[in-house]
């Protein structure tokens, strides 16, 4: 997946992450298909679009073929800090760091316990 953005890199280590027993475990639980829209430096401008699908394991770059579960927008300095751990998810979406389209209910279960736990990135 060829980026600037440094998401990119936890991205390309979520897609490892899927196919081991632990990811296996999280398609099984979740089942849902969540799109990224991450954006160098502000939301909407040029922004890099990725699919963390959850229901065949997989991870993409390019927008979903067919109505994701949930589309989540932000920069890629927030989307790190949301997918480490660093910002809480509903304390980014309240300062408008985090924008969601799709199902809230499905929007909840992205959390940052279903990312890998970085090695130095």
């Amino acid at each position: 997946m060829e980026s600037s953005l440094k998401s990119a890199a936890l991205l390309e280590q979520m897609k490892v992450h899927l196919s081991t027993d632990a990811g296996k475990e999280l398609t099984k639980k979740i089942g849902l298909v969540y799109q990224l829209n991450i954006a160098p430096k502000k939301i909407g401008v040029e922004e890099e679009i990725f699919v963390v699908d959850l229901k065949e394991g997989k991870v993409t770059k390019g927008a979903y073929a067919g109505k994701p579960d949930a589309t989540f927008s932000f920069t890629d300095k927030d989307f790190l800090s949301i997918a480490t751990g660093k910002m809480n998810p509903q304390i980014a979406f309240i300062r408008g760091a985090m924008k969601i389209k799709g199902s809230i209910i499905a929007a909840q279960k992205f959390t940052p316990d279903i990312f890998p736990k970085p090695s130095k990135l």
